[in-house]
């Protein structure tokens, strides 16, 4: 059995999964109202699978959690460290300092503190200029007079030679204590030196967090005497375990859509599809390829700051259950606010004052939620209005997310997608599949483990072959230490593109490389940084 969790900015949504030979089975789903504190809602739901179906905690193989901790204390700039970032590259970039172009409320969340230092690399593995010890040595010292609690370090070109980082940290252990956290950032972003060292300074910024959310969610599934392996849920569909989790926080930000399209796959059986997530806040609208979500190929913003780490191709809008309702005729709009976890105390149907697209559901005989009565009086032309109102703007999300005029199938899943019609006007019919209401949590028990390969190689004449097969290998590795099973590893995405303007016949490899958790050896050896993709 496994056991599915997924806490959203309305509800938290838990599976009981009896994973056997053929298929995976649900055996309980339930849905609690997410708490303020989160832990406690993870409690109910877990309280809630017991009491739908009675289970022997013991008999529990593994626990899949996906997370909005850490991208809501990002967006809410609270709970985060101060933070030094560290570059390496002098006497090149030194124009653009870390930092350069962050919101300045979260650079001041942060007490965000910058330093630049001779060092780096070319494309190539050369270096721009060699590490000076004695400077790090000092920026450490300044560091330790300001209050810094965690590092941020970047090397241009990094994900080619980690030399310099490596060592970097070394000497920062010698001169903070080795229990000072730091952030290497060829190990979090993809090549493009601004990005990916935003991408670490937001890692850096949340490790003391993760810290204590791990612990706390680890203690609350430990508290039903659930001793199985935890893991969280990765941005691109697969595993972390929490001693990955607490080391790259960053790695969660996407994990409620991506679970979501990974459920959706499951469930409706297709694995090129749109999906269409309506939750209680938000409606996130992904594709999916191959069983797995299409990844973003440019920069990511996240909460106003430029990343270029592993995000799906997702496009969100503030529609949900949870939606207040205004106005009338062509005037009436949804959203994009929300009462979030407090639907139950402020939409009509559980006596509240506010009217919610739950109201607009119940009024339209789409859903069965509280108390239908407080509704019964709604214009219909406001209903049918607010229903339209709903499916024209999704309709125009998913037909943003397709890149061809081929016939793309919409699978709806989320609590909230009862609100969408049964088709959309030009993309077809909209799939509903059993236990749309939970996908979600499905996502997450049913993910698996990941390894990825995403660098430059100078491929010398005649050595192509020889340099995939080697990128396709490493890709296959990193999925087995990090806890797949090796006979069912397979190579899902791969990517080659040239760089006419590097010399060397330069070109950037991306191979990525999934397999089932192989849980029956749960107690093998955690993979160490960077080996989870």
């Amino acid at each position: 059995m496994r056991i599915g969790i997924d806490v959203g900015g309305t509800n938290t949504d838990a599976v009981l999964m009896d994973s056997g030979a053929q298929s995976d089975r649900v055996l309980a789903a339930v849905k609690a109202a997410t708490t303020a504190d989160v832990t406690s809602g993870i409690v109910a739901a877990l309280d809630g699978l017991q009491a739908q179906h009675a289970f022997d905690p013991t008999g529990v193989h593994a626990v899949m959690i996906g997370t909005t901790h850490f991208i809501n204390a990002l967006v809410e700039a609270r709970r985060l460290a101060p933070t030094a970032a560290l570059r390496l590259g002098l006497p090149a970039t030194a124009s653009l300092p870390p930092m350069v172009d962050w919101p300045a409320r979260l650079v001041e969340a942060i007490a965000g503190r910058a330093y630049l230092a001779h060092g780096g690399h070319e494309f190539d593995g050369r270096q721009i200029s060699p590490l000076d010890e004695g400077e790090l040595r000092r920026h450490a010292a300044d560091m330790a007079a300001n209050g810094v609690r965690s590092v941020a370090v970047s090397s241009v070109f990094s994900p080619v030679n980690a030399e310099f980082e490596l060592r970097a940290a070394e000497i920062l252990a010698e001169e903070l204590g080795p229990d000072l956290p730091v952030s290497l950032s060829h190990e979090i972003g993809r090549v493009g030196l601004l990005e990916r060292e935003n991408a670490t300074i937001i890692n850096a910024a949340l490790r003391e967090l993760a810290a204590h959310i791990v612990d706390a969610l680890a203690g609350s599934v430990q508290g039903h005497g659930i001793t199985a392996p935890l893991y969280l849920s990765q941005n691109d569909g697969t595993l972390m375990d929490v001693g990955y989790a607490r080391r790259y926080p960053v790695a969660t930000f996407a994990s409620g859509p991506t679970n979501s399209m990974r459920g959706a796959a499951v469930l409706s059986g297709l694995g090129t599809c749109a999906v269409v997530d309506v939750g209680g806040t938000t409606t996130d609208v992904g594709v999916l390829t191959g069983g797995f979500p299409r990844e973003a190929t440019v920069e990511v913003s996240v909460a106003g700051i430029r990343t270029n780490f592993r995000m799906p191709d997702v496009l969100s809008i503030g529609l949900g259950g949870g939606s207040l309702v205004r106005g009338t005729g062509s005037d009436l709009t949804v959203g994009p606010d929300s009462v979030g976890y407090r639907l139950t105390e402020r939409a009509l149907v559980f006596g509240g004052d506010t009217l919610t697209a739950t109201d607009i559901a119940v009024a339209a005989g789409r859903a069965s939620i509280g108390d239908p009565a407080r509704v019964a009086d709604l214009p219909r032309a406001l209903v049918e209005a607010a229903l339209e109102r709903i499916a024209t703007d999704v309709a125009d999300v998913v037909d943003r997310m397709r890149i061809s005029a081929d016939p793309l199938p919409v699978v709806a899943v989320g609590g909230g997608s009862v609100l969408l019609p049964d088709a959309f006007p030009g993309l077809g019919a909209v799939h509903r599949p059993e236990h749309f209401a939970v996908a979600n949590a499905i996502g997450a028990a049913i993910a698996q483990v990941g390894g990825e390969v995403d660098r430059v190689f100078a491929i010398e004449p005649g050595r192509r072959d020889a340099v995939v097969d080697e990128a396709r290998q490493e890709a296959v590795d990193r999925a087995v230490v990090a806890g797949a099973d090796p006979a069912s590893v397979t190579i899902v995405d791969f990517d080659e593109v040239p760089i006419p303007y590097l010399p060397g016949n330069a070109t950037r490899i991306r191979c990525k490389a999934v397999g089932d958790l192989r849980i029956e050896q749960s107690s093998s050896p955690r993979p160490t940084a960077g080996q989870v993709r």
